[in-house]
């Protein structure tokens, strides 16, 4: 390699030997034999020495094993032999701690980042943003906001994106309270919530049939003025439908078409399910209807489910108007291939 290298003029950033351990090393961590890895770095490191990639796969190595004892022993050598860890190792060992429950030996890690870490390695906007939805998973609050206050005061602000992560991974844990707080802070630092930043709450309200709270943040956004998309008025009327409301999930539809949202194919599939399964089956063939009149394609899994619910109720002329309309769209190979995906499904579930 060296001759090579010498033939070629090329200058060799590192030698060859230390790419052959990391190569080595990394084999070693990826087959979960940290322990060996470290043992054959053990042995070669007063002859080879390594370099901040030899470090950071070891680091990962211990971070994957779940030992944040070790990885924070093997970070602290790195840092004394004058390598400088990247951001991005920081990051990633406090993703995979929280996603391994290690909520406090993450926070423990960033600390150490805040600390001891360089400034090229400072936690950004992002890391803290994981942190918080991390504390706020283990139902540690009060750590969240004051992470949120040292952001300020260290100078890393919180823009936009920050605050809908935030309030996206807050609303996925199911802390409402603390989203709400983060919603009006958002406000207060110059950033109105968007149409998106509602939709998380709003999922969240839909995913647990709380219809009250559900209509009430849609008043709020109104007031607010950011106009409901048509992903809100889905979310709702599924909410309707799954808690067999057929009655509100329609108002809702009206409400759309006064704010004149335009429908998409998915409301359509929506309702057309949805009113099936409430046994309003005229109405749902006249959304049918209304779907073949305006050249809509439907979802093939739609189709196939709808189909089903019209051979139920035995509406043959709507079978044949419906098969003939999609038949642009889709060929018999594609419904084979379909069906005995489907059937490999079923298959699958029954195994379990």
């Amino acid at each position: 390699m060296r001759k090579l290298a010498k033939k070629r003029r090329v200058r060799m950033r590192t030698p060859p030997e230390t790419d052959a351990l990391n190569v080595l090393l990394d084999a070693f961590c990826k087959c979960g034999m940290v322990k060996e890895a470290e043992a054959v770095f053990g042995r070669v490191k007063r002859k080879l020495l390594g370099n901040a990639e030899t470090y950071s796969t070891l680091f990962f190595g211990w971070c994957r094993a779940r030992d944040p004892k070790k990885a924070m022993k093997v970070l602290e050598e790195m840092i004394q032999m004058k390598h400088t860890p990247e951001s991005f190792t920081y990051v990633a060992a406090i993703i995979s701690f929280c996603s391994a429950g290690l909520v406090s030996e993450a926070r423990e890690l960033f600390e150490f980042m805040r600390t001891e870490g360089l400034t090229i390695s400072s936690p950004t906007a992002k890391t803290y943003s994981i942190m918080i939805v991390a504390l706020a998973k283990a139902d540690r609050m009060e750590e969240c906001f004051e992470l949120l206050s040292d952001m300020r005061s260290c100078g890393c602000m919180p823009d936009v994106t920050t605050y809908k992560d935030l309030i996206e991974g807050m609303c996925l844990v199911g802390k409402l309270d603390a989203a709400y707080r983060v919603l009006d802070e958002m406000g207060r630092a110059g950033f109105p919530p968007d149409i998106v930043t509602y939709n998380c709450f709003l999922n969240v309200f839909c995913s647990h049939r709380k219809a009250d709270d559900a209509l009430e943040l849609c008043e709020r956004m109104i007031e607010a003025h950011c106009e409901p998309s048509v992903h809100t008025y889905n979310m709702m009327m599924m909410m309707f439908f799954e808690m067999g409301e057929a009655h509100r999930a329609l108002d809702i539809c009206l409400e759309m078409d006064k704010r004149r949202c335009q429908r998409a194919i998915d409301t359509y599939e929506i309702m057309i399910y949805g009113l099936f399964d409430c046994g309003e089956t005229e109405y749902a063939t006249a959304l049918l209807d209304e779907v073949i009149n305006r050249d809509m394609k439907l979802s093939y899994k739609k189709f196939d489910a709808i189909m089903l619910r019209l051979s139920d109720v035995g509406n043959l002329g709507a079978i044949h108007r419906l098969s003939e309309h999609m038949r642009k769209f889709y060929n018999v190979a594609m419904a084979r291939r379909f069906a005995i995906t489907q059937k490999k499904k079923s298959i699958g579930l029954r195994r379990k």
